[in-house]
């Protein structure tokens, strides 16, 4: 990721990834030349603009519907002109997804459960000893 460009995520919002771009080095005579790739594919649609007041660039990514899938889906956001990584989004989606938090959800629910069980032991013990 680029120390000298700064991309911020603002929302997600109706299929559309939006962020704030700022060039933390050069302000008035930066462009930006963003791509965004989805398993090394480029996005269409991609929209950047300038904001002169708030002195950013404002970032639309389209998420096109072909694009979402079960699993993990990750987007990466680079500049062309600078050669450099801002950023990436992930979108996680699907049943296996589900049945991997239902399984964490019941391993925590369990180990719970043991730390109750050994805390109440522990307070037996510490009152019944004293």
């Amino acid at each position: 990721m680029s120390d000298k460009i700064l991309l911020t995520k603002l929302r997600l919002v109706e299929g559309v990834w939006h962020g704030s771009l700022k060039h933390l080095g050069r302000k008035g005579t930066w462009q930006p030349n963003i791509e965004v790739t989805h398993l090394d594919s480029p996005i269409d649609g991609v929209d950047v603009q300038e904001d002169r007041v708030e002195e950013c660039w404002h970032v639309s990514v389209p998420i096109p519907a072909d694009r979402i899938a079960d699993g993990v889906q990750t987007f990466v956001i680079t500049d062309r002109n600078e050669d450099v990584l801002l950023g990436s989004f992930s979108i996680v989606a699907g049943d296996a997804l589900a049945e991997d938090i239902r399984a964490e959800l019941s391993l925590l629910r369990a180990e719970l459960d043991m730390l109750k069980k050994a805390f109440r032991r522990h307070c037996v013990e510490t009152l019944g000893g004293g």
